[in-house]
């Protein structure tokens, strides 16, 4: 069974079409957890209206600590109890058939699989060309001088074994910032990790909540913590 984590936001133009396009292209056993920050949201009444239409598991879950990404993050991890869980955003900007590719990777024996926009066969499809530059730059960077074996660090979309992933403490303060703190503990932590392709496509409804230039010190700083710490890698 998969846990596929999906924070939400304001997501009730987008929501049905996620569902059916996990439903159409997962081969899996999975269940969708949802994690919204408070009753207003506009996607909670178009969930409990349709939850019903879908064989699968939906788990609608108020955020355990708050409004945020971050306190969304925390409860989709206190949430999880499959063998694997997975990140993905409610707006389809994952290449959703990938998650199939990336539960066969765990099979063979890996701890995290990363979708990476950056290899071959993977792409970006709009959005920020200086973002994905420093996206780039972030992971060659480590790769050089840390030796993280993957091309994508700040990619949400990875799938974990949930012990892996339980097993990190998080201390981020400032939101999306916890999916590269988690990644790379987990690294430092000696997990076996690996890369598969996966598009990225631009929102095309809704706004996206990520401003690049507010969450830069706090991915540099987990960055700086990995090339710290890396000689004490497990």
């Amino acid at each position: 069974m998969i846990d596929i984590f999906v924070p939400v936001y304001n997501e009730g133009k987008n929501i049905k079409r996620l569902f059916d396009t996990i439903q159409e292209k997962v081969k899996y056993d999975f269940r969708i957890i949802i994690v919204y920050d408070s009753e207003e949201d506009n996607t909670v009444p178009v969930i409990k209206s349709i939850k019903a239409d879908y064989p699968f598991e939906i788990q609608l879950e108020r955020n355990h600590y708050g409004k945020g990404a971050l306190n969304a993050f925390k409860t989709g991890v206190e949430c999880a109890k499959s063998e694997y869980w997975v990140f993905t955003m409610a707006d389809l900007a994952d290449s959703i058939e990938t998650i199939n590719v990336m539960k066969g990777k765990i099979d063979e024996g890996y701890d995290i699989v990363c979708g990476s926009r950056y290899i071959k066969g993977g792409a970006v499809v709009g959005g920020s060309k200086l973002k994905r530059f420093l996206s780039k730059c972030s992971a060659w960077g480590m790769r050089i001088a840390a030796g993280v074996p993957v091309h994508d660090i700040t990619n949400g979309f990875k799938m974990y074994k949930t012990s892996v992933l339980k097993s990190v403490t998080i201390e981020s303060t400032h939101g999306f910032e916890v999916i590269l703190e988690v990644f790379l503990k987990c690294y430092l932590n000696g997990a076996k990790i690996t890369e598969v392709p996966a598009q990225w496509f631009d929102r095309t409804e809704g706004k996206s909540n990520f401003k690049m230039w507010n969450w830069i010190p706090h991915y540099l700083h987990w960055c700086f913590y990995t090339l710290k710490n890396k000689d004490r890698k497990s």
